[in-house]
Order: C-alpha cells, then sequence, then structure tokens
C-alpha cells in the first residue's frame, strides 16, 4: 500500500445518501467512483458519468465538467483528477448539502446504455501474465516454455482498436486462414478453437511527446486507470498466422471492454509491492526505480464465468471456471508497461489502451485462458450441467469480474465485462 496517496476518499466508514451505495456486496461504494460513459436507450449524444451503488451520477447534469469530453478528463494533471474525486466524494456522502442538487442528475444504471469509457485510439497488448506464458509455452515447447527475451522485455504488439466493443456486445465467430498439421494447404473456415482471455485494460491519460520517454518514476502519471478486457483469440487461425510476425486476424475481429474506468486514485488502498522470484534477473535500470519495488502491483481478485445457451435457457447463472489474481499472475507492472512502450520515443495519447495479456495464476482452476484449462483441447471442462467444453460454441457468453478486498478497507469492484458469441457470417 502506498500510504501517501491514502485520504478521506478512502475512509471506510463513509456512506453515500445513495443508499445502494451502502451495500457490503456492490461493486461501486463511495470509496470507488469509476468513471465512464452513457447515453439514453434511445439514442443521443455520449455523456460522462460516475457510478455510484446503483445509479449513474450525470457529471454535466451535476454541474462537474462543461462537457461531456472524457478526453480532456483523461489529460486532467494527477492534481486536478483528486480534487475532482475528493469533490465527488463529499457531494455524494450521507448529509452532503449537495444532494438536493445532484439528485436530479443521478440515472439507474438499468435505464442507460453504457458505452465504451472513452475513444480509444491506439491499443497495444502485452504478455506480462507468466503463468499463462509458461503453460501455453508448454504446450508447444515442453522443453523450453520461455522464450529467452521473456524475464527482460514487456513482450506486447499493436492490436485493432476499431473492433474493441463495450460489456454487452454480442459479436460474430471468425473466419480466417486454417492449417491442420496433417493438411497440405491451408482453407477458409470459422474459427473452431474460439477462446477468451482474462485480462486487465490500463488506460492512458496524459500523453507525453514524440521523442520523450517517460521515466518509470513518472509512469503512473500517465495512466488514468484500470478496467476488465477479454481479448477474445482465435486459436486455429493464431497457430497458422502468427509466424513470423504475430497475431493478425486471430485477435482483431472482437475485444470486450468494461465501461467504467477504476482510477489509480480508487486502487491506492490495494497495492503491494513487486518483486521477482528468487534467482530470476532484475529489470534493467529504466524498468526499475523504489517506487515501483513499494507499491507497483495491484491486488485485484479476477474471475471467468462461462454461460452456455443451455444454461440460459434453463434460467441458470453463468458458471465460474476460473479465479486469479492481477499481482500473483503478472510479471510486469502497470509503470514497466508505460516506460517501455515509451523508451524509443514513442508518443502515447490520452485515451490508449493497453491489454495485460491474460492472466492465470499459477494452480488449477487458475487459467485466464480455455486454451490452458483444457490443456490445449486435449482435456475439456466439464460444468455443473454435464456440458464439456475446450473452446467456446455459438451461443456461449464469458462474464469477467474484479475486485478489490482487503481488511480494513471498503471492497471495490470493476463492474460488468461480458460478450456472448453469435454464429459466423453466413
Amino acid at each position: 500500500m502506498n500510504l501517501q496517496d491514502i485520504n478521506e476518499t478512502h475512509d471506510p466508514a463513509l456512506r453515500s445518501w445513495v443508499e445502494s451505495a451502502n451495500d457490503e456486496g456492490g461493486d461501486f461504494p463511495l470509496q470507488n467512483l469509476p468513471f465512464g460513459r452513457f447515453r439514453d436507450p434511445a439514442g443521443g449524444a455520449l455523456r460522462l458519468g460516475v457510478a455510484i451503488g446503483d445509479q449513474v451520477l450525470d457529471l454535466q447534469a451535476a454541474g462537474l465538467v462543461p462537457q461531456g469530453d472524457m478526453k480532456q478528463l483523461l489529460e486532467c494533471s494527477a492534481s486536478e483528477r483528486q480534487a475532482l474525486r475528493l469533490a465527488l466524494s463529499r457531494g455524494l456522502r450521507a448529509g452532503s448539502a449537495q444532494q438536493a442538487g445532484w439528485q436530479p442528475a443521478l440515472r439507474p444504471l438499468s435505464a442507460v446504455a453504457l458505452a465504451l469509457p472513452c475513444d480509444i485510439g491506439d491499443y497495444t497488448d502485452f504478455y506480462v501474465g507468466i503463468h499463462h506464458a509458461t503453460a501455453v509455452g508448454r504446450l508447444f515447447r515442453p522443453d523450453n516454455p520461455l522464450l529467452p527475451n521473456y524475464q527482460w522485455v514487456p513482450i506486447g504488439y499493436h492490436g485493432r482498436a476499431s473492433t474493441i466493443v463495450p460489456s454487452g456486445t454480442d459479436f460474430r465467430r471468425p473466419r480466417g486462414q486454417i492449417k491442420g498439421p496433417d493438411e497440405a494447404v491451408p482453407h477458409l473456415a470459422p474459427s473452431q478453437r474460439l477462446d477468451l482471455e482474462l485480462e486487465l485494460g490500463v488506460v492512458v491519460g496524459r500523453g507525453n511527446e514524440r521523442g520523450e520517454p517517460v521515466s518509470i518514476e513518472e509512469a503512473e502519471a500517465h495512466v488514468f486507470g484500470l478496467t476488465l478486457f477479454n481479448d477474445w483469440s482465435a486459436r486455429d487461425l493464431q497457430a497458422w498466422e502468427y509466424q513470423p510476425l504475430g497475431p493478425f486476424l486471430s485477435k482483431n475481429f472482437a475485444s470486450t471492454l468494461s465501461p467504467w474506468i477504476v482510477t489509480l486514485e480508487a486502487l491506492a488502498p490495494f497495492r503491494r509491492p513487486f518483486s521477482r522470484p528468487a534467482g530470476d534477473p532484475q529489470p534493467l535500470p529504466y524498468l526499475s526505480s523504489g517506487g515501483n519495488s513499494a507499491s507497483g502491483a495491484f491486488d485485484i481478485d479476477l474471475e471467468v464465468r462461462l454461460q452456455t445457451a443451455r444454461m440460459r435457457a434453463a434460467g441458470n447463472a453463468a458458471e465460474t471456471i476460473s479465479r486469479s489474481n492481477f499481482a500473483e499472475a503478472a510479471y510486469w507492472t502497470v509503470a514497466q508497461l508505460v516506460a517501455h512502450h515509451t523508451v524509443n520515443g514513442c508518443s502515447l495519447q490520452a485515451g490508449d489502451l493497453f491489454g495485460s495479456g491474460t492472466l492465470s495464476g499459477p494452480g488449477a482452476g487458475q487459467s485466464g485462458s480455455l486454451l490452458e484449462l483444457s490443456q490445449g483441447g486435449k482435456h475439456p471442462i466439464t460444468l455443473a450441467n454435464g456440458e464439456q467444453r475446450s473452446f467456446l460454441l455459438d451461443g456461449d457468453s464469458i462474464e469477467l469480474a474484479g475486485r478489490c478486498h482487503r481488511a480494513g478497507w471498503r471492497s471495490i469492484g470493476f463492474g460488468p465485462c461480458v460478450g456472448q458469441v453469435l454464429p459466423a457470417w453466413a
């Protein structure tokens, strides 16, 4: 925990005049205050909002922002963000004089259409999950699962921002070239090895000028917050196309993003020290700092839930198939990703998105993909109703969940991140 970042907004005793925010099991208590965008279900302009309990506070209607431009909010300095958080916290507390003025600015979350939390300019997907990298590497290289650069370089590739969609958006099964091991030539077909990837998204706030690297000491000043992220993957397309330049059609058909950005300020009580396992090489100096070692990791519990079409028809809720934790899964920190991405002079802009890569834990039932859970499709998982899955079938829905717990502090959550697979185009 970074004690200098703890202030009155984190007080676990705070209660809100929005009564649903006082529910101990809710994602959005007064101590969270994540930002996002919404509109009327019938259409209209996007508006900026903060989730509080089962409501969203319209920031324009409450007089807190002049217009619905998320980019301006992302570009605010850390002190400006902290001042807005403090104003929100004080105004939403039980007994606040702001209640009468802000009450009309509340909308039930069930009565609005949630959108992507910001316009995404560029998108980079990283590969920080060492347990995932090791498990997948072991499937293809049993004697040498980790490639020699993994412990030195935060591996990443540039993805496609145009097909990132908000939670609740269904998508069609992708098609592409597939070549089986016994086939002489590839063929075009819908993917039969469609997978999920449990990830977190890192939303860039203030950008940097081209040619000016961001030091690791300053890196988190360029991060607005974190979201849940599902980078759907077509493993059979990926196996054929990834050499020599990496993923392409296997990744760019859809990626699902949570509608809420949980700010770094809200996550302050849930920081952890970051360290490498004994015997591993230490990061190069530009990827190392005392602050990063002391509190660079975030203690976020993650969960994957699967609901099949048969479960939905029977009225059965989604079933948890995996649990893991960001701090235990990640080999690289958020600050290290920013420092490495810009060390060559690359310019980041407000609204750019980093994907963490699949966040799997070390144990059974902690894998963030079906590729791992089914051991490459050889050992399907069995659900409570008897259905089995090696990879996703049409009608399957995946829901990601994230939550922060720590004794003595109020738990906070990340909200929904849900997507459903539709049949491929005919």
